[in-house]
């Protein structure tokens, strides 16, 4: 049985460079996992592999993209699924690495099969929340699916807009196209979790987005502000940084808060795998790379 073995875990928490570590000893090629990593626009804001870590380790699907093209987890399924079936041939275990937790569960468990949604709706309805606020797009989805509206976060605009997408392009409840049956796959999945204690990671984040200030982070969230509304770019780094190419916020106000919505994106992707009881956990505040190593293979067996 073929192995995709993935690395899961909050931002910056290390994922990158512990893939690597174990991709290099198995022989293995980098599937990534990370939804915004794809586009070749956003390498700095992003974190993506750079040119050293793709030399080190073959990687697919880092700057395949544009973000002119539109692009989302249920194309990514196909598109990996596919290539799999390639890797596989040559490759007794690859590596899946990256924190988008759909993109994840696209790959290890299938996504339910969506209608389409056009891209004229989608950005009618984006332009709409943008003038009318949270509360207004928090009431459509409750009036339009009341079943989704019991169970979803009502603070995350992206699933609340998600949502009323699938609604207003199928004229049916989003909760009747969610039917959570997880799909069979032709290899054995091993996930494991990188986690670290809370003081540490976050430290770990605030630096990450000193550094990227130092990279560039601003002059490319100028770049790509023409891009502004495409789904691609409602994430932290670039909605901060348009707000202060805007003037709204000097760049230590944006900077303070990437650092803060960083924090609590790491929080919500933990929430999420933890839930998964599949999931190994290896605490990297209190286990060494090779202590790490050993106990990932020994998952392997």
């Amino acid at each position: 049985m073929k192995t995709l073995l993935a690395i899961v875990g909050p931002t910056g928490v290390g994922k990158t460079e512990l893939s690597l570590t174990i991709a290099e000893l198995l022989g293995s090629p980098i599937v990534n996992a990370d939804s915004r990593q794809i586009y070749r626009e956003l390498p700095i804001g992003t974190a993506a592999p750079t040119a050293s870590d793709q030399a080190r380790v073959k990687h697919y699907f880092v700057g395949t993209h544009s973000l002119s093209e539109d692009y989302n987890a249920g194309q990514y399924e196909r598109d990996v699924m596919t290539l799999l079936d390639r890797l596989f041939a040559e490759h007794d275990t690859v590596v899946l690495s990256g924190g988008s937790m759909m993109y994840v569960k696209a790959v290890c468990e299938g996504l339910d099969t969506m209608p389409f949604v056009s891209p004229d709706l989608r950005t009618a309805l984006r332009e709409a929340y943008e003038q009318n606020g949270l509360a207004w797009l928090q009431a459509e989805v409750a009036a339009a699916d009341p079943d989704y509206w019991r169970e979803v976060d009502h603070r995350n605009p992206q699933r609340l807009l998600h949502a009323l997408e699938i609604c207003r392009a199928s004229g049916k409840p989003f909760s009747a196209f969610r039917k959570g049956q997880q799909k069979k796959r032709p290899f054995r999945v091993v996930k494991i979790g990188l986690t670290r204690d809370r003081d540490e990671l976050y430290s770990r984040i605030n630096q990450r987005v000193l550094q990227m200030m130092a990279a560039g982070l601003k002059q490319e969230a100028e770049r790509v502000i023409s891009w502004r509304e495409c789904n691609s770019l409602q994430t932290v780094g670039y909605k901060e940084m348009f707000r202060c190419i805007d003037g709204e916020w000097t760049e230590e106000e944006a900077v303070r808060m990437i650092q803060q919505n960083s924090r609590h994106y790491a929080k919500r992707q933990l929430t999420w795998y933890r839930a998964d009881a599949a999931v190994h956990w290896i605490n990297l505040s209190h286990t060494d790379t090779q202590a790490a190593l050993q106990e990932i293979l020994a998952y392997l067996k």
